[in-house]
């Protein structure tokens, strides 16, 4: 009796088991699985509502190096791009040969520069910058002036009518072709603006000159920038000029040195594109 009692335990133990598995594979084969769900995407910046696909479809057609510099650091670059952007967006407006401003463009807060002759050289009366160009210039020439270095300023501000007749000249001495490389049309003149200056000789020995060099290795602490680089007229459209920088502010010199390679133009296109996406998605 009592074996019997001990294999009717052990049989019973069994089926218990059995008839288990079987409600469990029955239920598995009826039921239908909820997927995990995915991770959300992460924000690379806590003042932006973006995420790292929106970033890299901004650096679309950025050449390599500078779109590898700011995928290395996106946390970075948008921290600089906030202060662009709380900078008045005409510094950093794009004008060139397919950005043209209006023939009525003109700045509302010209300084006259002959008022500054004391702190200033000039290389004629009649030149005229933006406040803020004119602040920063001349704590930067002050600041080179201190190192033994006089920085000429040969060219300011220029309107749309004065443009017509720079542009004008070039055509009669070089023919038209030429002209559009070394001088800009109406319009698509950097100097309009009221922050382009073109300092010293105007001429390709500026660059090796000590105020070049000196421009070259610090403009960009007071906010200027070399527009017309060595090399790249393709990019810029116009021939190498070392003696025309333009104020974009120290926020944009910082980004534009760190991020873009020192080269203004890749910075500007990149603003131009994506300044409105950068304003709407900031958080």
């Amino acid at each position: 009796m009592v074996c019997n009692a001990r294999w009717a335990l052990v049989l019973g133990a069994i089926l218990v088991t059995v008839s288990g598995c079987s409600a469990e594979q029955e239920a598995g084969h009826g039921a239908v699985r909820t997927p995990a769900p995915e991770p959300e995407p992460q924000l690379i910046h806590p003042a932006f509502d973006f995420v790292e696909a929106d970033l890299a479809s901004m650096l679309d057609g950025m050449p390599q190096d500078i779109a590898g510099t700011i995928r290395e650091d996106p946390h970075g670059f948008l921290s600089q791009v906030l202060l662009v952007l709380d900078e008045p967006d005409d510094l950093t407006i794009l004008v060139d040969k397919d950005h043209p401003l209006s023939d009525g463009y003109r700045p509302t807060d010209l300084v006259d520069l002959d008022a500054l002759s004391d702190e200033l050289v000039l290389s004629r009366p009649g030149h005229r910058l933006r406040r803020g160009a004119t602040d920063a210039l001349l704590e930067m020439s002050a600041s080179a002036l201190g190192e033994g270095i006089t920085l000429m300023v040969s060219s300011a501000y220029r309107s749309y009518e004065y443009q017509q007749t720079v542009y004008a000249r070039w055509v009669e001495e070089l023919g038209a072709a030429m002209a559009d490389r070394v001088s800009a049309r109406p319009g698509m003149s950097q100097h309009q603006l009221g922050t382009a200056v073109d300092f010293g000789c105007i001429c390709r020995a500026f660059a090796d000159q000590p105020a070049g060099r000196w421009l070259r290795a610090n403009a960009h602490r007071y906010g200027y920038s070399l527009s017309y680089p060595e090399g790249y007229e393709e990019v810029t459209g116009y021939l190498y000029e070392p003696w025309h920088y333009r104020y974009i502010g120290r926020a944009a010199a910082v980004l534009e040195r760190e991020y873009f390679s020192g080269l203004q133009h890749y910075l500007l296109t990149f603003l131009h594109a994506h300044r409105s996406f950068l304003i709407v998605s900031r958080r």
